[in-house]
């Protein structure tokens, strides 16, 4: 990808040799997916999709420090009227009098002692009001929005670490268990701690992954590999229908995350239900790059997915395909038809967005990292990624976890250090945990993305030397948002499907990023949103859609059904004479660490 201040720049794609065999196994049970849904989202939050900027830089701190610093400045009365609220509700804390009680939602003071021990209500007590006292504070003093934002993320960092409930002499249910265990929870939270220090860069661990296995209880859709580049190998599912729709979907995943997150389990498996629908599908698996794929950016990206649909065509024999694209994947596919869209190619008909956003810099002014953008931040983050060559998973997961502490941070350690507990075996957990590298290229021209807007604004990409137009982009287009999705928020989700028209198809799920794509028939309370994008404004939109109960897969499924061509009988074998089975899926790049 080039932008008006980038250079272009190519990598080439070489076929490669197979890799071993891997056997299917069973799954899980999809009752354990309900009673965990609310832990998976919260603790999945990293997943799909990158922020450019990674992390935040001591300057980032010390800016927020100003904001908060400067309170007293701009508002003294407002601060003077705090701390006067704040001396008169401790006092009713302290004798006994005070109302104040948790959300019923924070399970950090589910336990009955927080309530019916004198000592404990009043030590909650106390951390409640501090809390909403400096949230209401900043949020009715006269700072501007950017250092209302800052000042309330470094007042969330401070406090939640300060929460009663992470420390052990304040955590009712940890000193329950050292007296009902003998102390023993002690040593083992402190093996757990140990452990973590050594081993996950000093972060509580989310998961027990030991009972997941790629390829025996997790990815094991039966298929083959056709295809292997340096960049990616390309599975062909095995189809399950005695016929099949003749263009075939070619579905590409996000680089920051392996593809298996729709092929868990059968029972929850996207890949599972679109060839059980009869579509011939295709899966991009993206090669887990080390620093010597450095220079490997979304043109890379782009042509990679070139070759993929060139492959899936020669097999099926289908003049076109159809595509998927999952967040950063997304980008990478729409820098792709861009690019197809300038040279008049139409080897692609139909495209699914799933939480895609195309527009960069609404996306990044929708997120707590957006709070310290600026010019310093992008030239350190860039620089970061250049010097390292790759931008590391747990460094993605790690600046996303401190994100949301109390979800990502502190629930882990109470549980794995206070209680002594194992952290929970959970597949989707297990995938989050199975991270992938970004090569800087790409983090670098996610950065470009972000400062310059390119997939709004015509010209300001160039593929290969070819600038590029969305608006140009003539295909039919299904866009799917999650109303709690707080990493692709739905609004800016709407904004991809009017990229590519009126008539482009948008769907809401009632669900999270990661659980509004792992939505299958049968989940309890599920129900969507459907129509055009017709309105210029989401809200205006979801006025006027259609709500419909349960998943949104079977009207999915209609969708491509109706887009895919003509039935034509199974094809008996994998592959073809020029692109033969390599290996079993899931295959052997999926497996990289």
């Amino acid at each position: 990808m080039t932008t008006k201040s980038s250079p272009s720049e190519t990598t080439g794609l070489r076929k490669t040799t197979a890799a071993p065999k891997r056997r299917r196994a069973a799954a899980e049970p999809m009752a354990v997916v309900n009673e965990l849904t609310d832990l998976i989202e919260r603790a999945s939050e990293n997943t799909l999709t990158p922020n450019p900027l990674i992390g935040l830089r001591p300057a980032d701190f010390a800016e927020a420090a100003q904001s908060l610093l400067k309170l007293a400045t701009v508002s003294p009365g407002a601060t003077v009227g705090s701390l006067a609220r704040y001396a008169k509700t401790l006092s009713q804390v302290v004798q006994g009098r005070s109302e104040l009680a948790p959300d019923p939602k924070d399970r950090r003071f589910a336990d009955p002692a927080w309530q019916g021990n004198f000592a404990y209500k009043r030590l909650m007590q106390n951390y409640l009001l501090t809390h909403s006292e400096m949230n209401s504070l900043i949020a009715h003093s006269k700072l501007g929005d950017r250092e209302k934002g800052q000042a309330q993320f470094l007042t969330a960092l401070v406090t939640d670490a300060l929460a009663p409930s992470n420390w052990l002499a304040g955590n009712p249910a940890a000193v329950r268990k050292i007296v009902d265990t003998g102390g023993s929870s002690v040593v083992s939270g402190l093996k757990n701690l140990v452990h973590d220090m050594r081993h996950n860069h000093m972060m509580p661990m989310q998961v027990d992954s030991t009972p997941f296995k790629i390829g025996e209880n997790m990815a094991t859709s039966p298929g083959q590999v056709i295809y292997r580049c340096e960049t990616f190998e390309l599975i062909q599912y095995t189809p399950t229908t005695p016929q099949v729709y003749q263009r075939p979907l070619v579905m590409v995943p996000p680089q920051v995350n392996k593809f298996y997150a729709v092929d868990l389990a059968p029972e929850k498996s996207l890949v599972k239900w679109t060839v059980d629908s009869g579509v011939q599908m295709f899966m991009v698996s993206w090669r887990n790059p080390t620093a010597e794929h450095r220079d490997w950016g979304v043109e890379h990206y782009a042509m990679a997915l070139d070759a993929a649909v060139d492959v899936a065509r020669q097999i099926t024999g289908s003049p076109d395909v159809n595509m998927w694209g999952s967040c950063s994947g997304g980008m990478t596919l729409a820098a792709y038809l861009g690019w197809l869209a300038a040279l008049g190619d139409r080897k692609v008909a139909n495209v699914s967005w799933a939480v895609c956003v195309l527009d960069g810099a609404r996306a990044m002014n929708d997120t707590t990292l957006g709070l310290f953008n600026s010019p310093a931040a992008v030239r350190a983050a860039r620089a970061r990624s250049r010097s390292k060559g790759v931008v590391e998973g747990s460094e993605m997961a790690s600046m996303f976890a401190w994100l949301r502490p109390n979800d990502l941070i502190w629930n882990y350690w109470v549980n794995n250090y206070l209680l002594g507990n194992k952290p929970p075996a959970f597949d989707i957990l297990a995938w989050n945990a199975d991270t992938t590298r970004l090569p800087a290229r790409f983090h670098s021209d996610l950065l470009d993305i972000m400062e310059k807007n390119p997939y709004v604004r015509p010209g300001a990409m160039a593929v290969r030397g070819v600038p590029i137009d969305l608006s140009k982009v003539d295909i039919g287009a299904y866009v799917i948002g999650g109303i709690t999705d707080h990493i692709t928020p739905w609004k800016s989700c709407y904004g991809t499907a009017r990229l590519f028209g009126k008539e482009s198809t948008f769907v809401l799920a009632n669900a999270g990023h990661l659980q509004s794509l792992i939505n299958p028939p049968g989940a309890p309370k599920a129900f969507f949103s459907t129509a055009p994008s017709r309105q210029a404004d989401p809200d205006d939109w979801a006025r006027t859609a259609v709500r419909h109960e349960g998943s949104w897969w079977p009207h999915w499924r209609a969708w491509m059904q109706a887009r895919s061509g003509d039935q034509i009988a199974a094809p008996t074998k994998p592959g073809s004479r020029v692109n033969a089975p390599l290996c079993a899926a899931p295959g052997d790049y999926v497996r990289q660490k």
